[in-house]
Formats: C-alpha cells, structure tokens, sequence
C-alpha cells in the first residue's frame, strides 16, 4: 500500500491581499526600505523600531513592534528568498514580550495588475494548524494583517 503525501498547507495558512492604487516598483520599495517599513508596519495603533533590514538571502530582519498599550513584540527574521519585484520569502520567529515564541514562513508576493495598480499577497505558514489558530485568535493576525496593509496604502497614497 502506498501513501502519497501532499504539499496543501491550507489548514496552517494565512493569505491575506490587497490591491494599490501604486505602480509594483514603489510598492517594492516601501516593503524593502527600512525607513519605509517604520512607518506603516503592525495594526493601527503600533509603532516598529527596526534594528536591522538586510533584504537579501541570508539577510535577517531585527525588529521590535509596540502595541498601543505598551506591551513589545520582538521579532527576527531570516529572508530565504528575494525575487525584485516579485517575491520576498522569509523564515520569522517572534513574540510578544513574556509569551510564547511565534514559528512561520513568509512569502509576500507583488503582481501588477496594469499600471499603476499593485496586488500584495501575504501567506504565512505555520507549523501545524494550532500554531496559525494560536496568532490568529489571540493575536488577531488576519485583523491585523489587514490594518497593516491599509497602513502601506496610506503611505503609497502620499506618495502618490
């Protein structure tokens, strides 16, 4: 009897999309700048001190996210995969501050619809079911995934 084993991560993933009003360049460049990144990273309401951003295989990404009450979410990320302007892949770890520590894979992908229109995807996945359900229910990752996302837009419609 053979068994065949599937790659489908659905029941561990989380996809989020929103399209911009931005050509896929700018959009790039507001993922991958770090002084860009500061600006809109995390839900509404949090702010990101960035330690360091080397957007490159083997690069890692330090940073520290600040809820609007205080509480700190250390992150640190290994950047697997860099694909202008196309594709970012990292591996991530990160927690908040005194919990227990958060394991996924990201892959955020750019398409350009047409000029000066831009669809991001963002996909992680985590280890098993339980961990995504972890983050996404005590964290609030899907809400706050979409927040963020609505941050980049803010940022690209000044830059617009």
């Amino acid at each position: 009897m053979s068994t065949t084993k599937t790659n489908d991560s659905s029941d561990r993933e989380i996809v989020i999309s929103r399209d911009f009003d931005a050509p896929c360049e700018l959009v790039w460049e507001a993922w991958t700048d770090p002084k860009q990144v500061a600006q809109w990273w995390g839900p509404t309401g949090f702010s990101t001190t960035i330690e360091v951003m080397d957007v490159r295989p083997g690069g890692e990404w330090k940073h520290v996210m600040r809820g609007p009450d205080g509480a700190e979410y250390p992150n640190h990320s290994t950047f697997i995969e860099v694909v202008k302007p196309e594709r970012i892949r990292y591996s991530h770890g990160g927690h908040k501050k005194g919990g227990p520590d958060v394991q996924f894979e990201a892959t955020w992908t750019f398409e350009e619809l047409k000029p000066g229109k831009t669809r991001l995807t963002l996909r992680f996945v985590f280890p098993s079911a339980a961990a995504r359900d972890v983050v996404a229910n005590e964290f609030g990752a899907i809400e706050g995934g979409k927040q963020t996302l609505a941050r980049l837009a803010e940022l690209l419609a000044k830059k617009g």
